[in-house]
């Protein structure tokens, strides 16, 4: 199996990359800043900017040209960040939008055209977009765009055999997470490894039905 993972340098990126490389997938690996290859086999190809089409086309370029086509694309790359509405500006907004929504639509765009039938797409979405709380409003609307994107491209892709889907995480227990809310108990949230459990089923056969869903991962894992 050939897998792109974009936005592999976080947490749950390397989670990702890890369940892949296990089970012997040949994987590249889209980040900023990191080119070459590591001591897992997988190969990285930097990507300054994933809302951007032409640096996005020319990495997934050559990890395309790597791996010689492409069985899955997992899309891991997204920014959170809370502030309320009256304190908000249209450039957080915006900026969200960018790096939620916009590297979800280009990094697709850039490998849909060497996808084949049997191919599939995993996006992440987010657990806390709807129904969205206080201060989510930006980030909520942002996820909730990622997950209406899933739902239409898997529509538009289904008569080519390729699939769509995207996961909706509650809080990932990761240290920045638990820095920024050390009066939560992560006990409740969900681990990288779990969510990256379930992205790999998606992006297998084995889910050959599954289509257009958007699957909440907010169980302890």
């Amino acid at each position: 199996m050939r897998v792109i993972i974009s936005g592999a340098a976080g947490v749950l990126g390397e989670a990702v990359r890890d369940t892949f490389v296990k089970e012997g997938a040949m994987v590249s690996c889209i980040a900023i800043g990191r080119e070459g290859s590591d001591d897992d086999g997988a190969a990285w190809f930097a990507c300054a900017d994933l809302a951007d089409e032409l640096a996005t086309s020319s990495a997934v370029g050559r990890a395309l040209a790597w791996m010689g086509g492409i069985d899955a694309l997992v899309h891991v790359a997204g920014a959170f960040e809370w502030k309320k509405v009256e304190d908000s500006s249209v450039a957080d907004w915006r900026a969200l939008y960018a790096s939620n929504v916009e590297t979800t639509l280009v990094t697709i765009k850039a490998c849909l055209p060497s996808m084949r039938a049997g191919a599939s797409l995993v996006a992440v979405g987010a657990a806390s977009a709807q129904p969205a709380g206080v201060g989510m409003a930006a980030y909520g609307a942002a996820k909730s765009g990622v997950g209406r994107l899933i739902e239409a491209l898997a529509q538009e892709i289904a008569p080519r055999g390729i699939r769509a889907n995207a996961v909706l995480p509650s809080i990932i227990d990761t240290p920045r997470n638990r820095t920024d809310m050390p009066d939560v108990d992560p006990a409740t949230w969900a681990s990288p490894a779990a969510v990256a459990d379930v992205i790999r089923f998606l992006a297998q056969p084995g889910s050959r039905a599954i289509s257009g869903a958007l699957i909440p991962v907010t169980h302890n894992g």
